[in-house]
């Protein structure tokens, strides 16, 4: 149901993530050289230094799962424990980000750009909508008991 606040949240962490598709991460500078990172992965003009599909992967699986969460809202546990797992893979993303931002290059100056603070954007949402499906569930609950 789309006039739920939660599938708000979920749907606008979906978006954040999915403009990671598009965005730079950051800039590199090493080796007298400047590198973009990106999902593509680290590129230096139109050469591949280190492929991106891993990171591609990862998002289009965390948004896969956004999208699955919105549409079960009818099983507010499960939509739940599909977020918290969401969660978990974006505290991920978030990691394999840095693992191919340092292991890249010995020597790097990083100039981190607004897109690398995204997952954790979307780690809040997601926990938001946890909270806001929790309160639905304890509303239900008690609507039940009192039939």
């Amino acid at each position: 149901m789309i006039q739920r606040i939660q599938t708000v949240l979920i749907f606008v962490a979906a978006l954040f993530i999915a403009s990671l598709l598009k965005l730079e991460f950051a800039s590199l500078a090493a080796n007298n050289k400047l590198y973009i990172f990106s999902a593509k992965g680290i590129v230096s003009g139109e050469e591949i230094i280190y492929d991106g599909l891993p990171l591609m992967l990862f998002i289009t699986l965390i948004i896969f799962l956004h999208l699955i969460a919105i549409f079960l809202y009818k099983k507010r546990i499960r939509q739940m424990r599909l977020l918290g797992f969401t969660i978990l893979l974006l505290a991920g993303l978030t990691g394999l980000m840095f693992f191919f931002l340092y292991t890249s290059f010995d020597d790097i100056k990083v100039a981190f750009k607004i897109p690398m603070s995204f997952p954790l954007i979307a780690i809040i949402l997601d926990y938001l909508a946890i909270r806001a499906i929790g309160k639905d569930e304890a509303l239900v609950r008690s609507l039940d008991r009192i039939r």
